[in-house]
């Protein structure tokens, strides 16, 4: 098949994979990730057990990830992806059913173990991949646009999953079975029938690539430019990126306790703590379209735009607790921050280390994320309880964010991306 020629704003097939990539996120991994939170007190009050045993599922889950991204990103790269992201679903789909119908507590944890396998390529690797793989132009704009779908899958099902759960007594069990079938009816068309891995699979360029080509010149080839993953993990540039992505992932988990943070206050702000957290994943599903479309300018400009947002976000939330407007407008700003977790770092594999052997690389520094997210949430829970209190958890998370520039700066610096 002849590769086909498009004028800028015309239909190009990477527009299906975008949407794809959208369905992706705002399906299997907003119904596993962002809804996890609405089943930890009923079915801990249903099993008669701590909140901590029962949410140790999520745990196991984050360490299944961790343990298969690298192998996920070696498939990815050399196989069909419709085959490994429909593969995926479907563990998805079977760890939600196998949820709805544990009968004792360990059973949860086995679940999470599937749950994990299954999500981890969809939520770390598949956006990126595929846009790097099917797009030269607007690549930071698409990857912000299908991430910011893991936000809006939560805001749309997780009322849709308390009602099903405040059913009757096992409700639960129902939305988890509903979870599961949206999971595999909504996505598994998208995966089989539309996800192609790469352009040439149909004969054509990738996005943004054709306008060259149109004009005569040559067509921009993102493959052939970058490093291996076996030269990038030797250079300092790769250990900046993992620490970047791991103090990343240990910031944003303080998102978790501002609601805590709100009731600690008292008054009408205290009444008000759930709308904290609302307005921080608004600013999360803005901030990751914002930083898309910044980083499509300069990589660098999108760190310091993320960080220094994330950064004044907590000064104000910190400096001015009892002024509802000002907290909310501060967790907003947090929320931009943690957007980067999973739009800034996979934009920083790309520009330091090129899209060659891209998904190897990066699912590699994901690892990292990944193991973190295990342990963050412990890690300032001791904080929030020790003498410093949430004073301590702000100042930490300034002293990350900080940090956090100053690695992907220097990443920059030492890119090897040809």
């Amino acid at each position: 098949m002849s590769k086909e020629i498009s004028t800028r704003g015309a239909f190009h097939y990477a527009h299906l994979i975008v949407l794809s990539c959208i369905v992706i996120t705002c399906l299997p991994c907003a119904l596993v990730l962002s809804c996890a939170g609405i089943f930890f007190t009923p079915v801990s009050a249903y099993f008669s057990v701590a909140r901590s045993a029962f949410t140790l599922y999520f745990s196991i889950l984050n360490v299944a990830m961790m343990l298969t991204l690298p192998v996920a990103g070696r498939v990815l790269a050399k196989s069909d992806a419709r085959v490994v992201l429909s593969a995926s679903v479907v563990l998805c789909g079977l760890g939600l059913v196998g949820m709805s119908m544990c009968r004792e507590l360990w059973q949860f944890y086995p679940c999470g173990a599937v749950l994990g396998v299954g999500v981890a390529p969809l939520i770390y690797l598949a956006v990126p991949a595929l846009v790097n793989a099917w797009c030269v132009r607007r690549v930071g704009f698409f990857v912000g646009l299908c991430m910011a779908f893991t936000g809006i899958g939560g805001v749309i099902f997780n009322p849709l999953g308390t009602a099903l759960i405040n059913s009757d007594a096992e409700g639960w069990r129902t939305a988890y079975l509903v979870f599961a079938a949206i999971t595999l009816v909504g996505t598994l068309p998208f995966t089989l029938l539309v996800v192609r891995s790469r352009p040439e699979d149909m004969g054509l360029l990738p996005y943004g690539a054709e306008g060259e080509a149109a004009a005569g010149g040559e067509p921009t080839v993102t493959e052939s430019r970058g490093a291996m993953a076996t030269d990038a993990m030797r250079t300092p540039a790769f250990v900046a990126l993992l620490a970047f992505c791991g103090v990343i992932t240990l910031n944003q988990t303080i998102y978790q306790f501002l609601p805590s943070y709100a009731s600690s206050i008292g008054g009408d702000v205290a009444a008000a703590s759930g709308v904290v957290a609302s307005a921080a994943m608004a600013g999360q599903a803005i901030g990751k379209v914002l930083l898309g479309v910044i980083n499509d300018r300069s990589a660098r400009l999108g760190t310091a735009f993320g960080i220094l947002s994330g950064v004044l976000g907590v000064l104000v939330m910190w400096l001015f607790p009892g002024a509802l407007a000002l907290l909310l407008v501060g967790s907003f700003l947090f929320g931009v921050v943690y957007a980067m977790t999973t739009v800034e770092t996979p934009l920083l594999v790309r520009t330091v280390f090129g899209s060659r052997d891209y998904t190897n690389i990066y699912s590699r520094v994901s690892m990292v994320g990944s193991l973190m997210s295990a342990v963050a949430a412990v890690f300032w829970g001791l904080v929030v309880d020790s003498a410093g209190g949430f004073p301590l958890m702000f100042a930490l998370g300034i002293a990350c964010m900080a940090a956090c520039l100053a690695l992907a700066n220097f990443a920059l610096a030492h890119r090897s991306a040809a």
